[in-house]
């Protein structure tokens, strides 16, 4: 084990055990009474069943980071990496067919190991708390889409990074985050057309008195709104949830029909509203910049470190080679991964308070988001009481409490 290896194998269990750290405070402190800001909504029974629901996603979640960790840790120390290396070495081909196949077959892997938990949570935890909707069909179809899906768009990306760093030179980490840059504003641009469908039904949303809400909500928040559409989340679960799509006029709004069956028009005009203020806010085009700024410091660490020797030594591969660099600098980039998500994070709630506020002033009905908050988080069983500590490092949403607190100082309804 060399230095490499030490420091990558330190943060693997430094976070390992940070989130077990985090899960166990997270069960303590939700075992506090029902928050009376909920006596409206919440029932004790509900709140008694959201318990429930978080002890056995938070055991699942810790039994499944666990064996993941345990099977990484298995298979480097194994030689896993270095066997599977001659491997396909051995097939003769050249580098950018080779990285093809050695992360092909570590996708493969992972998603074998994945697999059981994937269906253990589908039909095992959603389905016993009233959520699940998918059937085997849906479900195996779902894994297909998103198999095809990570060939045809994975596999040139890959390819191209190859290359870049093959014959680019000094620059080849400035050519790859310009692609990669790319890659994201075209997908933001496509995916409602071609790649959300794949998954989801969209039908226009009838002409109603709601659809006449939403869209004077719209002209008088100066955004401007193509097309309203309902999505068929019920196909796959019971939880509620609602998005907005599209670049400039083209620009969309798509509501689980669950969501349509819960909330009366007022609170969904609200929480519309508070889509609507991440846009108005820039959240989504502050978070594209953020992710582009990223992908250049991982472009620029990886360009330092992808000819190192000690790098491959530490995972057991004689030979230097891209694609197997792209691996390993990953597990060496953990520490500035996790770093930079706990900041990401905070910022993320930061934009959460701004778009409720921005919900709460210009609807002028406070109390309407405050009511659709905690429909929602009754509808999805959410832990209404999470510890700082796994809030701090976890969640990317404010606790609902600590949102309702805080539209409560915007005003009355």
């Amino acid at each position: 084990m060399n230095a490499y290896a030490a420091f990558i194998l330190f943060f693997l269990l430094a976070g390992w055990l940070a989130g077990l750290v985090a899960d166990i405070l997270n069960l303590k402190s939700a075992k506090t009474g029902l928050p009376r800001q909920f006596e409206d909504v919440w029932s004790k029974d509900d709140y008694a069943k959201s318990q429930q629901y978080l002890a056995a996603n938070t055991r699942f979640s810790v039994i499944v980071g666990t064996i993941g960790l345990a099977c990484l840790i298995v298979f480097w120390f194994l030689g896993g990496f270095g066997a599977l290396d001659g491997l396909v070495h051995a097939t003769g081909m050249g580098e950018i067919a080779n990285g093809l196949l050695f992360i092909g077959i570590l996708a493969i892997l992972n998603a074998m190991l994945s697999l059981p938990g994937d269906i253990y949570k589908t039909f095992v935890i959603e389905e016993k708390f009233g959520f699940n909707k998918t059937s085997p069909k849906t479900f195996v179809m779902d894994r297909i889409k998103s198999a095809a899906l990570g060939i045809i768009i994975g596999a040139p990306l890959l390819a191209g990074l190859i290359w870049f760093f093959l014959y680019a030179g000094q620059n080849a980490w400035l050519y790859c985050w310009g692609f990669a840059a790319i890659l994201i504003v075209l997908l933001q641009w496509l995916s409602p057309a071609l790649i959300l469908p794949l998954f989801f039904k969209f039908k226009p949303l009838e002409d109603s008195a709601l659809k006449e809400k939403i869209l004077q909500y719209a002209k008088s928040a100066d955004y401007p709104l193509q097309d309203i559409f309902v999505v068929d989340g019920s196909r796959r679960s019971t939880k509620a949830n609602a998005f907005f799509t599209g670049f400039g006029k083209k620009r969309r709004i798509a509501l689980f029909d669950t969501l349509l069956e819960r909330h009366p028009p007022d609170e969904l005009v609200a929480v519309l509203a508070h889509e609507i203020g991440h846009w108005k806010m820039r959240h989504v085009q502050k978070g594209m910049l953020l992710a582009v700024a990223h992908l250049g410091l991982l472009f620029y660490l990886l360009s330092l470190f992808l000819s190192s020797q000690g790098l491959f030594d530490a995972f057991f591969v004689e030979q230097k080679s891209v694609y197997a660099g792209l691996v390993f600098f990953g597990l060496l980039y953990t520490p500035v991964e996790m770093a930079l998500s706990v900041g990401v994070n905070a910022l993320s709630r930061f934009h959460e308070y701004q778009a409720d506020a921005f919900a709460a002033q210009t609807t002028g009905r406070p109390s309407s988001m405050a009511h659709a908050l905690k429909r929602l988080s009754k509808g999805n069983l959410q832990n209404l009481t999470p510890h700082p500590f796994f809030v701090w490092l976890h969640h990317t949403h404010p606790p609902v409490l600590e949102r309702i607190r805080a539209i409560s100082q915007t005003g009355k309804s």
